[in-house]
């Protein structure tokens, strides 16, 4: 089900053209999920429709969304899924926080293009 979930939030993201999507396997690393998506938006209202749109197809799916942080400023946007957490940043913030680096002993997924 992990995988599924993977896919759907990656082609998620891809449909509202997030940006640089990366995918860092956080397992035994994190207890906090198996998956990381890190992707960005290039204003507030992409960030926005990206974030929402994770949320769209977590419910038509049968996914539990458990939590969402920070839409309305729609800088950094955290969208809990369980296994999967999708951060997902304004292009300025995703370059300050530097999640990639930060989990930089995760490995990096490829995905396939959605």
């Amino acid at each position: 089900m992990t995988s599924t979930l993977l896919q759907a939030a990656y082609k998620a993201i891809d449909d509202k053209h997030g940006e640089d999507i990366v995918v860092l396997n956080m397992q035994g690393i994190s207890l906090l999920a198996d998956y990381f998506i890190i992707a960005h938006g290039n204003s507030d209202r992409q960030v926005q429709a990206i974030a929402r749109e994770l949320q769209d197809v977590a419910e038509k799916d049968g996914y539990e969304i458990r939590r969402v942080e920070g839409f309305d400023g729609a800088r950094w946007v955290l969208v809990d899924l369980g296994d999967v957490v999708a951060h997902v940043f304004h292009k300025d913030e995703r370059a300050y926080y530097n999640l990639e680096r930060l989990w930089g002993d995760a490995p990096q997924l490829d995905m396939p293009e959605a």
